[in-house]
């Protein structure tokens, strides 16, 4: 989902995964994946509320100041947040395709005005990106 370039993205959380769509070898896609690995910038109350209410695995860090208040609530405060550390690390391949993304410094600065014009550049240098993975390397 494309948003203003100083939006921030969590508030985006729930519309995007509203639109995934998982692929099965058979059958129609799936709406909802097993897991999301997400940082800290998504570890809200809300969030995990969301995930926990849909079913999917939470694989998302507690802000170090979320576990502080937690802590200082005592008892009260809850249990700590448990994930998935070898799931977590695979989040990388994501962060790889970014950094790949913005290679293009048209999408690293957003020099695009329209949101039209923008988002057919990150088409286009995805389809680069899937097109260059395509022929073997020597």
């Amino acid at each position: 989902m494309l948003t203003a370039g100083q939006a921030g993205d969590s508030p985006q959380f729930e519309p995007v995964l509203g639109r995934i769509k998982v692929h099965v070898p058979v059958g129609r896609p799936r709406t909802r994946p097993d897991a999301v690995a997400a940082d800290k910038a998504y570890s809200s109350r809300k969030n995990r509320a969301y995930l926990r209410k849909r079913g999917i695995k939470s694989v998302i860090p507690e802000k170090v100041d979320q576990a502080a208040h937690r802590k200082k609530r005592g008892s009260r405060g809850g249990r700590p947040v448990g994930y998935d550390v070898a799931l977590y690390k695979d989040r990388n391949t994501v962060e790889r395709c970014i950094n790949k993304i913005k290679d293009w410094r048209g999408i690293a600065t957003r020099y695009d005005k329209t949101p039209e014009s923008y988002e057919a550049g990150l088409h286009l240098r995805g389809s680069l990106i899937w097109l260059r993975s395509l022929t073997p390397t020597t």
